[in-house]
């Protein structure tokens, strides 16, 4: 049983939930405003019950308690709410995660609460959200949406707000979405990079150091960029002396050029990134500046250029590294670097 299946509509146009249990989807659904027809409401409701169903952990299952092929299904959710089925899910679940945590449950417990199958996985995937670890949860001021501070990015404005409550805040810029090209392009980059090691796992260590490109650098300050692991290096690590400048941290340490520590440095990286990108964004301080004392002599620069920077060096250094992985006899044809089938596969076709 979810939160859907058992409401009424009240007079204020909230979902009123007809159960006290504490599950996540026992809910109210409160809105601004909704401009949709009474049938096409209903419909989504159903679609929204069927997602967020205790018993539904799998597109199939999902798809089943709509009456409706996984297919189709997953194309109405989207069209609909303008994400994914499971995308919705893993989200509101996250939040949930995050209010739970901020209330003082323990980690261990709010991890299997949350479906996943281990503490790792559970930290690995909240962190990567929210941009600060579980631990860090209960007093993290940081706050992705601007107002709720267990609340993530969302293209439709529905959100967990409360054990009693899923929240649709019409008023919450879109984010994350077709319509925000700069977090679309930074998903994109980094979800692309995170394969890219992946795929470089099978290269052997002389192919990893071999020389590939006698002389090649694209700046000067930047090194060289003649092997594969040279080129995976700066990848990687481009953004951790941006990171460093702005927060305000010491001078970081040489990159690794081995896998494992780039695996390492990635996933460190991959959410402090994010957080910084969606605070600037919320903020709108793209003209924010900051004086670099790590640059000799020290130099000044928009906020808005650094990100510029980061993705336009980034995408040339991932096609590099396709070439360089085919090189090496790595199969790279399943990794399409086009944003265009990135957003598809993430937002369920649209």
């Amino acid at each position: 049983m979810s939160w859907a299946s058992s409401a009424r509509v009240d007079p204020i146009g909230a979902i009123s939930a007809g159960s006290d249990d504490p599950s996540p989807f026992h809910t109210r659904f409160v809105t601004n405003s909704d401009d949709r027809p009474p049938g096409d409401r209903d419909r989504l409701r159903e679609l929204l019950d069927a997602v967020l169903a205790d018993e539904h952990t799998t597109l199939d299952e999902m798809a089943t308690g709509a009456y409706s092929s996984p297919f189709h299904f997953s194309r109405q959710v989207s069209r609909g709410a303008g994400e994914s089925p499971v995308a919705l899910r893993r989200r509101v679940l996250l939040e949930r995660a995050a209010w739970m945590l901020q209330r003082g449950r323990p980690v261990t417990e709010v991890a299997f609460d949350s479906g996943y199958e281990s503490v790792d996985g559970f930290a690995r995937a909240f962190t990567r959200a929210f941009g600060f670890s579980p631990s860090r949860a209960a007093t993290e001021g940081v706050r992705p949406s601007g107002g709720h501070s267990h609340w993530l990015p969302a293209p439709n404005g529905i959100h967990f707000h409360s054990p009693t409550v899923l929240y649709v805040d019409s008023g919450t810029p879109t984010v994350e979405s077709s319509g925000d090209v700069v977090m679309l392009m930074v998903r994109h980059e980094l979800d692309d990079i995170d394969a890219l090691l992946d795929a470089a796992k099978a290269v052997s260590t002389d192919d990893w150091s071999r020389i590939r490109l006698p002389g090649h650098r694209n700046l000067d300050w930047h090194g060289p960029e003649e092997s594969l692991a040279q080129v995976m290096s700066l990848l990687v690590a481009d953004r951790q002396p941006w990171l460093a400048s702005i927060e305000g941290a010491d001078t970081p340490p040489e990159p690794p050029t081995d896998l494992p520590g780039l695996v390492e440095l990635h996933r460190e990286l991959t959410p402090r990134w994010l957080a910084l990108v969606r605070d600037i964004d919320r903020r709108h301080a793209w003209q924010d500046r900051i004086v670099d004392a790590l640059c000799d002599p020290p130099e000044s620069f928009l906020l808005s250029q650094i990100v510029a920077h980061v993705l336009t060096f980034s995408a040339h250094r991932r096609q590099l590294v396709r070439w360089m992985l085919r090189d090496a006899g790595v199969d790279v044809a399943h990794l399409d670097p086009d944003p265009i089938m990135w957003h598809r596969k993430h937002s369920g076709g649209f």
